[in-house]
């Protein structure tokens, strides 16, 4: 997990690093906090723009498919500061597999509330027989 972290910082580091050469060579005056600014607004757009038809298409087939979505997003980033977390205090080990593992457990309990709905499901659908 510390070497993905390692790695990830690199890479981010290497972006940042040519933005920066890039806005310095097109004679632009931007500071850290404008960079910011500009490139978290640009990504956050594009990301909106791209993910909001996908999901508006899959509300409109099942709205749990969205809720899950959602759920499993803001998991990822709690578990991966969980394990940062653990790496700055030194409470724990920082792996990697702990995320994963993690994820797996809510992938393993919503399947399990989910075979439950449709079990609910079936069960008040046959009772609701119209009489013949």
């Amino acid at each position: 997990m510390g070497e993905f972290i390692k790695l990830t910082a690199e890479i981010v580091n290497q972006i940042h690093d040519f933005i920066e050469l890039f806005t310095e060579k097109m004679g632009w005056d931007l500071t850290d906090k404008d960079l910011h600014f500009w490139l978290i607004g640009i990504i956050g757009i594009v990301l909106f723009l791209s993910i909001h038809p996908i999901l508006k298409a899959l509300a409109s087939l099942s709205f749990t498919t969205v809720s899950f979505i959602y759920t499993f997003t803001i998991l990822v980033v709690i578990v991966f500061a969980l394990e940062i977390q653990q790496k700055i205090t030194g409470r724990g080990q920082m792996e990697f597999e702990d995320a994963i593992v993690g994820l797996w457990g809510f992938f393993a309990m919503f399947a399990g509330i989910m075979a439950i709905k449709l079990i609910f499901r079936a069960l008040f659908r046959k009772n609701k027989r119209p009489a013949s």
